[in-house]
C-alpha cells in the first residue's frame, strides 16, 4: 500500500471516529454535558428487563414479603427524588451470601441478603441504595457497555448508525456480564457523591454510608460458592473514600442549619430477625468429596480437589489445574433422549458414541463426543438421567489433548449420581440472624459471650454489627447473632 492510500485511510478513519462521536452523544442527566452513548433510555431499559430475567434465574430471589416490601418501598420513593425519576425502577434481594449490592441500566437495582446482614441501620441501607441509584443516573453501566462495544467492533459504521442493526447487535448477549464489570474509581467517587445527596435529600446522615464502607473494609473480601463478586470486584475503592464522604455530609449539614437527619437503627434491625446467613444447604451443599440436594434429593461424589460453585441454575465443578470443567444442571426435555439429541443439534458436537444406559436403576444416555468453539476443539462427555419426570444434565469438558486423562474422571463423578435417601442429609436448615437486645451494659466481648457467642466467632459477629470488641453496648441495644 502506498503512503497516499495510507494517509487517505487515517483520514477517512478519523472521519469516521467524527461522526460515530457526533451521532451517539448523548446529554448526561447529571452532568449535564454531552457524552459517547450508544444506548438509548429505551435500550437501557430494555437491557434492565431481559438482565433482570438472567439475574433471577442464575442466582435467585430472597422470599421475604416483607423485606422485599420493605426495599422496594425505600427504593421507589428514594427513585424520585433522583435526576431520573421517571425511570421504571425495580428493587430485589437476590439470595446469596456474597456482600455486594449493583446496579444494571433501566433502574434496576439488586443487594444480596449477604450485605443486608451486614448493614445496622436504615441510615446505611439508604447511603448504599442511593450510591447504586448514583451509578444508573450517571449512566455508569451504559457509558461502560458503549466503550466496550466500539471496541468490539472497531470503526463499523453500519452499526454506529443503523437503528436496525443495533437492535441485534449483542444487547442481549452481554446480559449478567455486565455484572463482572468493575466502574471506575472515577465512577465510584461520583456515586459516592451522588449518594449523600440522594439520601441526604430523603433525611437520611449521609454519614451512614461511610460506616458501612469501614465495615466493608473490615470484612475480609472472600469468594463465594455462588459465582456472583463481591463489592470491591464491582466497586473499586476510591482514595479517602470514607473521610470524602463524611466531607460532603458535613458540607450538606452545614448548608440546612437545624435539619434533622434520621439513622434509624431499631426500625432496620427489625427487618433482619429471621434472614437466612451463609450458605443455604436447603439449595445444595458440599460436604466432604459430595455434593447433596436436599430438596431435590439427589447426591452425587466432587473429585478430589475441584472447586465447586453452586448457583440456583447450574453446579460447576472446576478442575484443580483449571483444565477442565463439570456442569451440572436441569434440562427441560422430555426424556434423556430428547435432551441428548437437541444438545447434538445445537452445540453440533461430532458424536463419537451415544448410548441408552441405566445409572442407579436410573435411564439415561451417555454422550461422548467431539465440540469445536471458535479455534479450539474439546472432548465432552455429557450424561443425561431422568429422575422423578426430570432431566439432569452432566457436561464434562476440556481441551482434546486432555481428554483421555480426564474421561475417567467425569464418569466416575456422573455414573454414581444417586437419589438421597439419608434423613439427616435431607433435613438440613440454614444459619439465621437473630436480633437481640444486650441484657446489661458492658463492652462487646461481654455482651456477646452473654449471647452465647463463642470465642471464635467473636470477632467476625463484632464486624457484623459495626462495633469493635472493645466498645461499650449500651443495655437494650439490638444485636444481630447468628443462630446454628
Amino acid at each position: 500500500m502506498n503512503q497516499q492510500k495510507r494517509t487517505g485511510l487515517a483520514l477517512a478513519g478519523v472521519a469516521i471516529v467524527l461522526i460515530v462521536w457526533i451521532v451517539s452523544c448523548a446529554i448526561n442527566p447529571v452532568s449535564g454535558k454531552r457524552e459517547f452513548m450508544l444506548l438509548t433510555e429505551q435500550d437501557e431499559i430494555a437491557m434492565g428487563q431481559q438482565t433482570d430475567e438472567q439475574i433471577a434465574q442464575t442466582y435467585g430471589i430472597y422470599r421475604d414479603a416483607e423485606l422485599e416490601a420493605y426495599i422496594e418501598d425505600l427504593g421507589q420513593r428514594m427513585g424520585k427524588v433522583t435526576h431520573r425519576p421517571n425511570l421504571p425502577y425495580s428493587f430485589k434481594i437476590l439470595d446469596t451470601p456474597v456482600v455486594n449490592a449493583f446496579a444494571v441500566p433501566g433502574g434496576y437495582v439488586y443487594f444480596t441478603r449477604g450485605i443486608l446482614g451486614y448493614m445496622n441501620n436504615e441510615a446505611e441501607l439508604a447511603g448504599v441504595l442511593a450510591h447504586e441509584l448514583g451509578h444508573i443516573n450517571a449512566r455508569h453501566s451504559a457509558q461502560q457497555y458503549s466503550r466496550q462495544t466500539l471496541a468490539q467492533v472497531g470503526l463499523g459504521v453500519g452499526f454506529m448508525l443503523s437503528e436496525k442493526l443495533r437492535q441485534y447487535a449483542g444487547l442481549a448477549q452481554f446480559g449478567v456480564g455486565m455484572l463482572f464489570l468493575s466502574f471506575s474509581r472515577e465512577n465510584e467517587r461520583e456515586a459516592d457523591d451522588l449518594g449523600v445527596d440522594y439520601s441526604m435529600a430523603m433525611d437520611y446522615d449521609a454519614n451512614g454510608m461511610a460506616t458501612f464502607f469501614e465495615t466493608l473494609q473490615r470484612l475480609y473480601p472472600e469468594s463465594s460458592a455462588s459465582g456472583l463478586p463481591d463489592w470491591f470486584s464491582t466497586h473499586p475503592d476510591p482514595e479517602n473514600r470514607v473521610q470524602a464522604v463524611r466531607q460532603r455530609t458535613a458540607a450538606t449539614k452545614q448548608q440546612m442549619p437545624g435539619k434533622t437527619f434520621v439513622v434509624n437503627e431499631n426500625e432496620y434491625l427489625g427487618k433482619l430477625d429471621g434472614l437466612v446467613f451463609g450458605e443455604d444447604p436447603r439449595q445444595g451443599y458440599v460436604d466432604g468429596n459430595a455434593f447433596y440436594h436436599p430438596t431435590l434429593k439427589f447426591v452425587f461424589p466432587v473429585p478430589t480437589e475441584w472447586n465447586v460453585n453452586n448457583t440456583p441454575a447450574q453446579v460447576q465443578m472446576v478442575s484443580k489445574a483449571q483444565d477442565a470443567a463439570i456442569l451440572f444442571t436441569l434440562d427441560d426435555g422430555s426424556s434423556t433422549e430428547t435432551s441428548a439429541r437437541s444438545f447434538i443439534q445445537q452445540s453440533g458436537a461430532t458424536v463419537k458414541q451415544l448410548d441408552a444406559i441405566r445409572i442407579n436403576n436410573l435411564a439415561a444416555h451417555r454422550l461422548i463426543a467431539d465440540l469445536t468453539s471458535e479455534d479450539q476443539t474439546y472432548g465432552i462427555v455429557s450424561y443425561f438421567i431422568e429422575k422423578e419426570g426430570k432431566v439432569y444434565v452432566f457436561l464434562g469438558y476440556t481441551g482434546q489433548e486432555q481428554f483421555a486423562g480426564y474421561q475417567r474422571t467425569f464418569e466416575q463423578t456422573m455414573s454414581r449420581f444417586s437419589p438421597l435417601t439419608d434423613s439427616k442429609r435431607i433435613n438440613v436448615t440454614p444459619n439465621t440472624l437473630s436480633v437481640k437486645k444486650a441484657a446489661r451494659s458492658g463492652t462487646a466481648r461481654s455482651v456477646l459471650q452473654a449471647l452465647g457467642v463463642s470465642e471464635s466467632e467473636l470477632e467476625s459477629t463484632a464486624v457484623m454489627n459495626g462495633f469493635t470488641l472493645d466498645q461499650t453496648i449500651p443495655r437494650g441495644k439490638l444485636v444481630k447473632v447468628v443462630m446454628k
